[in-house]
């Protein structure tokens, strides 16, 4: 998931900085929403890793 979210913020900053503003911000969203799941997966991996262990 954080591979696909860099990659999706990385396609953001070409297309800025080739002018196509458009798909930069539509880019960016789907980036913000990938590293948002990530993030929450992430938490649920640890918390569920450590009430098994604990």
């Amino acid at each position: 998931m954080l591979h696909y979210a860099v990659v999706f913020f990385v396609i953001a900053l070409i297309a800025a900085l080739f002018g196509f503003g458009g798909i930069a911000a539509s880019a960016v969203g789907i980036g913000k929403i990938l590293f948002v799941v990530f993030l929450v997966l992430a938490v649920a991996s640890y918390l569920f890793g450590f009430i098994k262990r604990g």
